[in-house]
């Protein structure tokens, strides 16, 4: 490409990690100089509101629509997210082009009051914005208080240091490329703790047909990591990742099989149910899409009714 490579992504500090961290991958496949890109920040609904869960202001997509709307105006060419955050519906014209190799995909816990979850005194506070890290948490400890947790990374933790809560629940993808892996004093485990779809992974979204671009993607893209992103994006998409039940899912891929594990759970924390299954890795999209269909019939549709 002759002109620079905008890369928009939100301002805060793991958003631009991520951003440079792309940035840096596609120096290094192209051989192009770090004046052949420029970052773009781009302000988000989902950064600009604080004062309530993003399930009641209108779900993750409120930290992709103004980027999108960018890369859709022509104002950056390639979009760099948390594939986590990314509705399963994207707008006409855009689509999820690339994947980076996948970080680890765990919830870490940071305690001051403790060190793990389940060393924490009764009635501690617990904060988290996340419905699927609420649920989890009031299920493996029903006594505990969990409160609202908005914020980037930094914020959540000077949170914690200002005593708002006694521990929360945090990325350990997100720590680990801001260099704060340490400040974790618990990882979950995956079977006890089931991350949201897409944990780990950055995704990086172009407009379609946008040839010149898609050809510099090709280079960086990690395709164990995209084929686990598309069985977790159909495992939502198929229960509606919008609603308001708590979801977890993730893919592992090992010598060309995948192997999904997916979870529904009742806000409370008192009812879930659970799917596993396995097949060929290029399936991945049919077998992420059939465990959901699968753990609705087990569920029933009142299940799905009854948190709205």
């Amino acid at each position: 490409m002759q002109t620079t490579l905008k890369i928009g992504t939100r301002g805060s500090p793991l958003a631009l990690a991520q951003a440079h961290e792309t940035q840096a991958r596609l120096m290094a496949a192209h051989g192009m100089p770090a004046e052949a890109f420029e970052v773009v920040v781009i302000s988000t609904s989902g950064d600009r509101i604080q004062d309530r869960p993003l399930s009641e202001a209108g779900g993750k997509g409120l930290f992709t629509k103004e980027i999108e709307e960018a890369l859709l105006a022509g104002a950056i060419d390639i979009a760099v997210h948390s594939s986590k955050d990314m509705p399963t519906q994207l707008p006409d014209g855009l689509e999820l082009s690339a994947f980076l190799p996948r970080e680890d995909a765990r919830d870490a816990f940071v305690g001051k009051a403790a060190k793990t979850i389940a060393e924490l005194p009764r009635g501690a506070k617990v904060g988290s914005s996340s419905l699927r890290r609420q649920a989890l948490i009031r299920r493996m400890r029903p006594d505990l208080d969990v409160v609202m947790f908005r914020g980037n990374v930094q914020t959540r933790l000077r949170k914690l240091d200002e005593g708002v809560a006694a521990g929360t629940i945090l990325a350990y993808a997100g720590l680990k490329r801001l260099g704060l892996e340490h400040v974790a004093t618990d990882l979950m485990p995956l079977d006890i703790f089931p991350p949201a779809p897409g944990q780990g992974a950055i995704g990086i979204e172009t407009r379609i047909g946008d040839r010149a671009v898609e050809k510099m993607l090709v280079a960086i893209h990690d395709v164990p990591t995209g084929q686990a992103l598309a069985c977790e994006r159909a495992f939502l998409a198929a229960l509606d990742g919008s609603c308001r039940t708590p979801i977890a899912g993730y893919a592992a891929i090992d010598a060309g099989k995948l192997s999904f594990a997916g979870l529904i759970i009742s806000p409370d924390g008192t009812q879930s149910h659970t799917i596993e299954l396995q097949g060929p890795a290029q399936d991945a999209a049919r077998i992420g899409d059939e465990a959901a269909r699968t753990v609705r019939a087990r569920a029933g549709e009142k299940f799905f009714d009854g948190w709205l």
